[in-house]
């Protein structure tokens, strides 16, 4: 059971997390929907999946968000208290670290158990559910019908079309086609004509009353023949993603592989969950503040902190991927480092003063 004490500091603590955490989610959104929009834009994606892709890309990036948010949300919270003198209260009624801990680890391992979940399970689905989107939207977009008044080029530009017009029933008046095979050309320009099996990786073009050029670029030898209906096949190229993307695999396989790209896919999918505990153990001792400092005095020294540590965990990570000599004790040593420098922390808070300062204090 929770004490009103215990009650208090979770409530400061996840009041705090929540809200830099959502302004770095803020953040990311606008620069996200910058992202997407423009490849939507480049690309030809249709607007209705653009929020879709955001809300999937935005789910991968919290396994990076959630455990600085719990950082700085810890340091910021706490900040406060030692601020305006709640802590020192605190302490003169016998609250010791292990009472302040108390709350904060119950409120992270919450939020652990949601990291492990995110990045062992919903991150990879997520990103494989987000490229399967976009390789759908990209397909129908390469395969879809055409446009009046625009050029489409199919077949990786080897065949283009152009209609003028496109009557409510999808026949397509004023035509122009355009075909290569090797060096040769073949021209057709027809009335009117039927885009049949849009959408499928084999079309047919019908083109009705209309004049086929036949020939190579240069050369004399032309072709002309003049037809009542015409059938212009187009077969699309499969479109797949150029390469196979580890972070999208299920977490399974990595475990069973023993290639060092999947091992350290794997080591850093386990240590999204760590470093939020990692975290959650300096910011409580880092967040302390000596008598008139202000109430952000150790932002800065959290931020050098989380940015040494993410980086070094990052430098690490490449050196398993490339089974360097660095990477050959995995993550577990990075995460010891921290550690290290939280206990430090707490044994020079509470270690007792020269014998001096007590003899002193007693007199």
């Amino acid at each position: 059971m929770l004490s009103r004490l215990d009650r208090y500091l979770l409530r400061e603590v996840a009041t705090t997390t929540l809200a830099v955490t959502g302004v770095l989610l803020v953040i990311l959104l606008s620069n996200q929907f910058a992202r997407v929009l423009g490849q939507a834009a480049q690309t030809g994606l249709p607007g209705s999946i653009v929020l879709t892709l955001i809300g999937l890309t935005t789910l991968q990036q919290l396994t990076v968000l959630v455990p600085i948010g719990l950082f700085l949300g810890i340091v910021l919270a706490l900040g406060r208290l030692y601020h305006e003198s709640e802590m020192t209260a605190m302490s003169a009624c016998g609250v010791g670290p292990l009472s302040i801990y108390r709350p904060i680890v119950l409120f992270t391992l919450l939020i652990v158990a949601l990291l492990a979940l995110l990045s062992l399970r919903a991150v990879p689905a997520a990103g494989g559910r987000a490229q399967a989107i976009r390789v759908e939207a990209l397909r129908t977009a390469q395969f879809g019908a055409l446009e009046a008044g625009r050029f489409r080029t199919f077949a990786g530009g080897e065949a283009v079309f152009y209609a003028e017009k496109v009557s409510r029933t999808g026949q397509l008046e004023g035509v122009f086609a355009e075909r290569r095979d090797g060096e040769r050309v073949e021209i057709a320009v027809a009335e009117r004509a039927e885009q049949r099996g849009a959408g499928q990786p084999e079309q047919l073009f019908v083109l009705f009353d209309g004049r086929r050029y036949e020939g190579i670029p240069g050369s004399r030898e032309w072709r002309i023949v003049e037809f009542a209906e015409h059938g212009i096949p187009v077969r699309m190229p499969e479109f797949t993603p150029k390469k196979e993307r580890r972070e999208l695999r299920p977490t399974r396989e990595l475990m069973g592989s023993s290639a060092g790209p999947d091992r350290a896919e794997l080591a850093w999918r386990i240590a999204v969950p760590v470093m939020a505990a990692v975290l959650m153990a300096l910011a409580v001792p880092l967040a302390r503040l000596q008598p008139r400092q202000g109430r952000f005095a150790r932002v800065g020294a959290a931020v050098l902190a989380y940015f040494v540590y993410s980086n070094l965990v990052a430098a690490v990570r490449v050196w398993i991927e490339k089974d360097s000599p660095g990477g050959a004790w995995g993550l577990w040593w990075v995460h010891l480092l921290p550690l290290a420098l939280a206990a430090w922390l707490l044994w020079r808070e509470e270690r007792p003063g020269p014998l001096w300062r007590r003899t002193g204090a007693g007199a």
